[in-house]
């Protein structure tokens, strides 16, 4: 007889015979998908990987500016190697980014909703401004009132901010564990009574799940889980599904040297399983979206004992 447990009662996901046939699979079979707008590939050189999502943001910056357009993008806080790529492009060739508007996904906030400082080492906007909007030259570099992150003060009105900008030209970003997009968390799908509804929801202050306290633990606060905030700021369904397009970035390996990815299951369930509120990442599979894995991301999903 098959050994065949119940899902774990805090994943908010519970079809069990969904997440068969997403995890069979296979690497193949991956990049298929019956939307032609979904458009899904697999690059396995990490080099390049992070060498064309700089060439993305640098290509939408430059297009802009020669339509004599503001440039208007969501960014995530990570991956980070593709910031100093496209910092570098930019001050090499010279092209002013004073066009360029941005709004960052996210910010981590206390349990009060109060969010972090931006001179507090684990805050996102330190991050983007370490390896970001700091290393462009301050002669190319966008005004400090055209990067926007999300905050106690402003999240009420940050989706209008968005929208007012006639929305994002691009919205970037990847897939979390629980399947989050931005900090938009699984367990907010219970809060909503039809998908409509959920995918008309504004910016808000969430609770983090623990899947994603202990994802964040690893790959940014050294495996500490008391040391990551408990909530965040973040934006909502309506603004990715209002950007005019969006390009997603999966690169969740476990740590150099390993061909574990924590990230291979869950970008199956977000990409090939039903578009549903508790897999948020679920949502972009209905419109123009390129998903891009990196190579280890799309290998097969199997039971690796160490």
């Amino acid at each position: 007889m098959a050994f065949m447990p119940a899902l774990a009662k805090f994943i908010d996901f519970q079809d069990p015979e969904e997440c068969a046939r997403v995890r069979a699979i296979t690497r193949e079979q991956i990049t298929n998908h019956p939307n032609p707008d979904f458009q899904i590939r697999v690059i396995d050189d990490a080099t390049v990987f992070y060498a064309e999502f700089a060439l993305d943001i640098v290509d939408r910056i430059v297009k802009a500016a020669e339509e004599g357009r503001n440039c208007v993008l969501i960014l995530p806080v990570g991956p980070v190697p593709q910031y100093e790529i496209a910092a570098g492009i930019i001050n090499r060739l010279r092209i002013d980014c004073k066009h360029l508007i941005t709004f960052n996904m996210d910010e981590y906030a206390d349990e009060n909703g109060q969010t972090a400082p931006a001179d507090w080492a684990g805050s996102f906007a330190t991050a983007m401004w370490d390896n970001c909007f700091g290393k462009i030259d301050p002669d190319l570099r966008p005004p400090e009132e055209n990067i926007h992150f999300p905050d106690s003060d402003n999240i009420s009105d940050y989706s209008d901010m968005i929208a007012e900008t006639g929305g994002a030209d691009c919205c970037y970003g990847g897939i979390g564990w629980c399947g989050h997009i931005a900090f938009w968390e699984s367990s907010l799908g219970h809060e909503f009574d039809s998908l409509d509804e959920y995918k008309q929801a504004k910016a808000r202050i969430v609770e983090l799940t623990p899947m994603t306290i202990m994802q964040n633990a690893l790959h940014s606060f050294g495996g500490d889980w008391s040391w990551v905030p408990p909530r965040a700021a973040t934006i909502a369904p309506a603004d990715i599904l209002g950007a005019k397009h969006r390009s997603f970035w999966l690169d969740g390996m476990c740590g150099p040297g390993t061909p574990m990815s924590w990230q291979r299951f869950i970008a199956r369930l977000a990409a090939h399983g039903p578009v549903n509120k508790f897999v948020p990442g679920s949502i972009l599979q209905e419109v123009r979206t390129d998903y891009t894995m990196l190579g280890g991301v799309a290998d097969n999903v199997e039971i690796e004992m160490a």
